[in-house]
């Protein structure tokens, strides 16, 4: 008879890798055997060899454990997708707004690509390279750069004087100061939220043909693209 309250048990902790409206289904339905069992094992059990107390009790808790990590794992759902449709909610009310995220690819669109460039200090002297999606360079520039945020836009133009597709390019900054040391050159880019993709784990902005996390967004504004 124990061997077969203990099988009953282990069937009970199989039920956790399936759904959770029918393991909490076959938990109730072995639950009531179980007490069945349990109530018959105790009414024909020998008097002069009872069940081991501990043994007894040990069967119960693990029963009991069983049932308690379904009803958590059926919170945890409900939490989650609570926390899935309220991130939804946030990432819809983007589309129209004009959005600065922290990145290096901006969309060339109208002849021009435009990024925010923030240096840790004014740098002389600074490499810039646009690279195409693929990662073929396709120009490079020499500018100064003042301490604090500043726009640099590309006119689309390649170092060949050539008009560059539009598309998504991305930009490098090799900056140096005064000094000849290395400076570090944050960049971002503004562009306005058309879509949100939702087919992912976690929603993603797209802004033109470019994907953004949400997590990247620094800054919120009211579209710019005119009334």
């Amino acid at each position: 008879m124990t061997s077969g309250i203990a099988s009953l048990v282990n069937s009970g902790n199989a039920t956790t890798s399936s759904s959770s409206s029918s393991s909490a289904a076959g938990i109730a339905n072995n639950f009531s055997q179980f007490l069945t069992l349990l109530t018959t094992q105790l009414k024909n059990q020998n008097p002069l060899d009872p069940m081991d107390t501990n043994q007894f009790t040990q069967q119960l808790v693990q029963f009991a454990g069983v049932e308690q990590q379904l009803k958590s794992n059926d919170r945890l759902d409900s939490i989650l997708a609570a926390s899935k449709s309220a991130s939804t909610a946030s990432a819809t009310s983007y589309i129209g707004k004009t959005v600065t995220t922290d990145g290096v690819s901006a969309q060339l669109q109208s002849g021009s690509a435009t990024w925010t460039l923030d240096p840790a200090r004014a740098a002389p002297k600074a490499a810039i390279t646009i690279s195409d999606s693929k990662g073929n360079v396709v120009a490079t520039q020499n500018v100064a750069l003042t301490a604090g945020s500043q726009a640099f836009t590309w006119n689309g133009k390649t170092s060949a004087g050539l008009t560059a597709p539009a598309g998504t390019y991305s930009i490098k900054v090799a900056a140096i100061d005064a000094t000849g040391s290395n400076v570090a050159v944050d960049t971002s880019v503004s562009g306005t939220v058309t879509e949100v993709d939702l087919s992912g784990d976690s929603p993603m902005l797209l802004i033109g043909t470019q994907k953004v996390p949400l997590s990247s967004v620094q800054q919120i504004g009211l579209s710019t693209s005119g009334a």
